[in-house]
């Protein structure tokens, strides 16, 4: 899961960043509205964090323009700006969410995870394939109901492919899930993981799409 993560206070950034990765996302970090507009326009995130009182470009502007745009990504206000007034401004402009500084990072994280369900379109915390059952918040995976131990990296590309069964990811696109930019990519990395998925969970909850990708079957 990869979030770009918009604010200037350096202190803050590094923690929520550094944070955030803890919990398995990949996390882009931009420090001014324009520098943002510039990350949105690579297509490769899923959700934004957004500060709202910015350099060059504040959170409102750069939001409104994103609304104007047609661009759905989920968005996360997170500022010190506690008033009534500027929460309503955050939430008409197209925010998603709003959160107030200081605030813990398990409250983030658990809002996040509500944001991409509701994007999702799923109102149970639980991502259910057939007998494979994926949990983002605890990072537990069952498989006929027996736990499967997987490491960080496994688990962010086996819930990437479990979002949507059935609809082929190619190499670029998983790669692009479980990278930010600072992140060294070898060549090999995504097919690495997907021997070990298979080796854990069984060859035909992988399939190779041949020229495409990969996926996961739907299953009932």
């Amino acid at each position: 899961m990869r979030l770009l993560l918009v604010e200037d206070d350096a202190m803050i950034g590094a923690s929520v960043q550094s944070g955030l990765r803890q919990e398995g996302y990949s996390v882009d970090w931009v420090r001014d509205g324009a520098a943002a507009e510039l990350a949105l326009a690579g297509g490769v995130h899923e959700m934004i964090l957004l500060d709202l009182g910015l350099p060059k470009k504040s959170g409102l502007e750069l939001l409104a323009g994103l609304r104007r745009r047609g661009l759905a990504l989920p968005v996360l206000v997170i500022t010190a700006r506690d008033a009534v007034a500027d929460r309503v401004k955050g939430l008409d402009a197209g925010a998603d969410d709003y959160l107030v500084k200081p605030f813990d990072l398990d409250e983030l994280s658990a809002r996040i995870r509500a944001l991409l369900r509701r994007q999702a379109g799923r109102a149970s915390p639980l991502i259910e394939n057939g007998a494979l059952t994926l949990n983002p918040a605890t990072h537990e995976v069952l498989l006929h109901g027996a736990p499967v131990n997987l490491s960080a990296r496994e688990f962010a590309l086996l819930h990437a492919l479990l979002e949507q069964p059935g609809v082929p990811l190619s190499r670029t696109q998983l790669e692009d899930r479980l990278y930010g930019w600072e992140e060294e990519i070898e060549s090999n990395t995504v097919e690495v993981y997907i021997h070990s998925l298979r080796r854990k969970l069984g060859a035909e909850w992988i399939r190779n799409v041949r020229g495409v990708g990969y996926l996961v079957p739907q299953q009932s």
